[in-house]
């Protein structure tokens, strides 16, 4: 018979099972969970680094809009505040009894001084503020001293002469103040730095 032909000559009744090439055991359903809980794990941290990246952008990008706005014209306003010395050295040049015995001078005065204020008006408008701190004391956020005067009767570290007014723009300030400072004295109020300045900072980067 062909059965037992066949196993006589010794070959299998039933093909045997293909095997894995690769040797490799197949995953318990533990180890594919873990596997899949892992990889899920990193996909959220890369996307929640990702969300941060770029509101870290929108910030930085919004951030620059605003100092755009509000500190875009400083280059420009420096070179306007040029024109407010001239107009205050104007004035300054012209001696007061002069101005009641010339009426055409006067009339020019008063022009210069019209101008001036309009001047003034119009750095307001755009957050620059005139910074004249004679009487008050020195503070090296906001002015610069360019000389002290001895024997003034002020304490010591009181501005007592303006030589050229200072402005900020906003927080920022835009140039400090020239000013000279009392030397000697009375002893300078105990709520004042040693060092001259009153203790809070000012951004100069405008």
């Amino acid at each position: 018979m062909m059965t037992d032909d066949k196993m006589e000559n010794g070959a299998p009744e039933d093909q045997a099972m293909p095997q894995d090439d690769t040797g490799a055991e197949p995953q318990s359903l533990e180890e594919a969970l873990a596997a899949a809980r892992a990889e899920a794990a990193q996909m959220k941290d890369q996307a929640l680094r990702a969300m941060a990246e770029t509101e870290n952008t929108r910030r930085r990008a919004q951030r620059d809009r605003e100092d755009a706005q509000k500190y875009g014209i400083s280059n420009f306003a420096r070179e306007v505040l040029t024109v407010a010395d001239n107009l205050r050295r104007a004035l300054e040049a012209i001696p007061a009894e002069t101005l009641q015995s010339d009426e055409v001078l006067k009339t020019l005065y008063d022009g210069v001084a019209a101008t001036e204020r309009q001047l003034e008006a119009a750095l307001g408008k755009q957050q620059i503020q005139r910074i004249w701190p004679e009487g008050e004391r020195f503070d090296s956020n906001f002015h610069q001293a360019m000389f002290e005067v001895p024997d003034t009767g002020k304490p010591a570290g009181t501005v007592v002469q303006v030589l050229q007014a200072g402005y900020k723009i906003h927080d920022r300030l835009l140039r400090p103040a020239l000013v000279g400072v009392a030397k000697g004295g009375p002893a300078a109020a105990n709520d004042a730095s040693s060092d001259g300045s009153m203790g809070g900072t000012i951004d100069t980067t405008a």
